[in-house]
């Protein structure tokens, strides 16, 4: 039976104790530019051997012989049966297409040291207070996996619209990539000053890539066909 870390308030490891916050603080000029812009990107939160760390607990998370992987993988959204009861959700492959593999999970925190142990890092935590102008709570952990060579995909989307919690929005996704990202690879891409565009319909993550183009307005949708083609 695997121990369910969330009970735990505090970090279990000393992976991120080392860590000096002072270093992670944003420059005025980052923050600005978040405000206007809705992204801050190329920040590196990780040292190696956190990277190492995290890598190896993901790789084993996504094993399909890992103790708490479900024998038959549930339906996409809905938890795994029982024994795999600490993902909130957990999504072997959340494509249609065998061949475009899209692993998707939340709750890991609850089952790896390193990634439970990953919210006390001022890496994280540090950025966040400042972007969010306060003391910051803890909503949920995320995965998402592509294995190399099978072309899955992360439709465009708004991240707020799959949350819709608080009002003022006042929200903000930490994207931490273990594996260099790159074009080729499929890296991340945002649209500069989508966080002012109203809620945008969702979509299953991991299908049609650019299910969003029929919502988008005329004038937000020449910013998107920017944004894609850079």
């Amino acid at each position: 039976m695997i121990e369910d870390l969330s009970r735990y308030h505090h970090p279990l490891t000393e992976l991120f104790a080392s860590d000096d916050e002072r270093r992670y603080r944003l420059s005025e000029e980052q923050v600005s530019f978040y405000r206007e812009h809705g992204y801050l990107a190329g920040i590196r939160v990780l040292n190696d051997e956190q990277l190492k760390v995290l890598r190896n607990e993901v790789a084993s998370l996504v094993d399909p012989a890992h103790p708490g992987a479900p024998e038959n993988p549930p339906h996409p959204a809905r938890p795994g049966p029982l024994g795999h009861e600490l993902f909130y959700e957990f999504n072997a492959n959340e494509s249609a297409d065998p061949e475009r593999v899209l692993f998707h999970a939340l709750g890991a925190w609850r089952i790896k040291p390193g990634l439970h142990d990953l919210l006390w890092h001022p890496g994280f935590v540090v950025p966040a207070v400042q972007l969010l102008g306060g003391a910051v709570r803890f909503w949920h952990d995320q995965i998402f996996y592509k294995p190399a060579r099978h072309g899955g995909v992360v439709i465009w989307h708004q991240d707020y619209s799959y949350w819709t919690r608080t009002t003022p929005v006042n929200h903000i996704s930490c994207w931490i990539g273990l594996d260099d990202s790159t074009i080729d690879n499929g890296c991340l891409h945002y649209v500069p000053g989508s966080h002012h565009w109203p809620l945008l319909p969702r979509a299953s993550f991991a299908n049609e890539m650019d299910a969003i183009l029929d919502s988008l307005t005329p004038s937000h949708a020449p910013l998107f066909s920017l944004s894609r083609s850079n």
